[in-house]
C-alpha cells in the first residue's frame, strides 16, 4: 500500500488538484482535518472508504491508522489543508513512515498564502519593488522558532511576509515590524480563504491590528506585510518586454 499525502487547498472543494481528487477517490482509507478540510471533498472518497477524522488524534494514534491500513494492504489518502510543503505537520508523519518500512508520495495543493494572494488580486512580487516573499509564523505556546528567524530579524530583509497561525498574535507583529516597514506599509488580513465566509482585511501595518481585533478574527488567517501589496507605479517586467530578445535559435 502507499500513503498518499494530499494537499487538499485552502478551503474551497474545488481548490483540490485534479491528481488529488483522482487519488483520493482510489483510496480505500482517508484521514483528514475534520476542522480544516472541506466535509464536500470527503464525497471523492469510494462509498465504502474507511473515512478518520484526525482533529483529536495526537501522532501515535495518527500513525497507528496508518500503519494499520498498510497491515490491511489499503492505500491511505491522508488529507492536509493548504499544501503539505507548509506547516503542515507531514514532516514528523513521514518519519514515522521511512521507520516502520511504508512507502508514501506527496500530492501538492493550493496553499493558504496563494489563494489570499488570489483574492486580494496582488502578485506577490512586483519589479522594482518585491521579488522576495518569506513564509513565517511567531512563537507563541506550540513549537519555538529557531534562532534567527524571529520578526525582528526577517523584518531587517524589508521583503513581504506572510504570516501563518499568527491572527491571535497580531500586535506582537505590529510591534516587531514597523521599525523595519514604517506606520504606513500596506498590509492585509485574509481569513477563511475561498471559503463563502472569506473576510479581507485592509490597511496600513498601523491600523491592522485594530481592524482585525474589530472583526473578530481569531484564527484560520494569513497576515501579509509589505510593500509590494500596494504597489501601483513600477516599472513592466522584462519578461514581456519588447526590447527582451525573443528569438529561438
Amino acid at each position: 500500500m502507499t500513503v498518499y499525502f494530499i494537499g487538499a487547498g485552502p478551503g474551497a472543494a474545488d481548490l483540490i488538484t485534479v491528481r488529488g481528487a483522482r487519488t483520493l477517490a482510489a483510496c480505500q482509507v482517508c484521514l483528514y482535518a475534520g476542522s480544516l478540510v472541506p466535509r464536500e471533498l470527503l464525497a471523492e472518497c469510494p462509498p465504502d472508504a474507511r473515512l478518520v477524522d484526525t482533529a483529536n488524534l495526537d501522532l501515535d494514534e495518527i500513525t497507528a491508522e496508518l500503519l494499520r491500513a498498510h497491515e490491511e494492504g489499503h492505500d491511505v489518502a491522508r488529507l492536509h489543508s493548504g499544501d503539505p510543503s507548509v506547516f503542515s505537520a507531514v514532516a514528523e508523519q513521514m518519519r514515522r513512515l521511512d521507520a516502520a518500512g511504508v512507502p508514501y508520495e506527496v500530492v501538492p495543493g493550493v496553499p493558504a498564502f496563494a489563494a489570499a494572494a488570489a483574492s486580494l488580486k496582488r502578485e506577490l512580487t512586483v519589479p522594482t519593488v518585491g521579488q522576495t516573499v518569506i513564509l513565517t509564523r511567531v512563537a507563541n505556546r506550540a513549537t519555538a522558532m529557531p534562532e534567527g528567524e524571529d520578526l525582528a530579524t526577517l523584518g531587517r530583509s524589508g521583503a513581504l511576509i506572510v504570516l501563518h497561525l499568527a491572527a491571535k498574535y497580531v500586535d506582537r507583529v505590529v510591534d516587531e515590524l514597523l521599525p523595519h516597514y514604517g506606520s504606513d506599509c500596506p498590509a492585509a488580513v485574509v481569513a477563511y480563504a475561498s471559503r463563502p465566509d472569506e473576510l479581507i482585511i485592509r490597511g496600513s501595518l498601523d491600523e491592522i491590528a485594530g481592524k482585525l481585533k474589530e472583526a473578530g478574527v481569531l484564527r484560520t488567517a494569513v497576515i501579509m506585510v509589505g510593500r509590494t501589496l500596494g504597489a501601483e507605479q513600477f516599472r513592466d517586467s522584462h519578461l514581456y518586454s519588447a526590447e527582451r530578445e525573443r528569438h529561438v535559435r
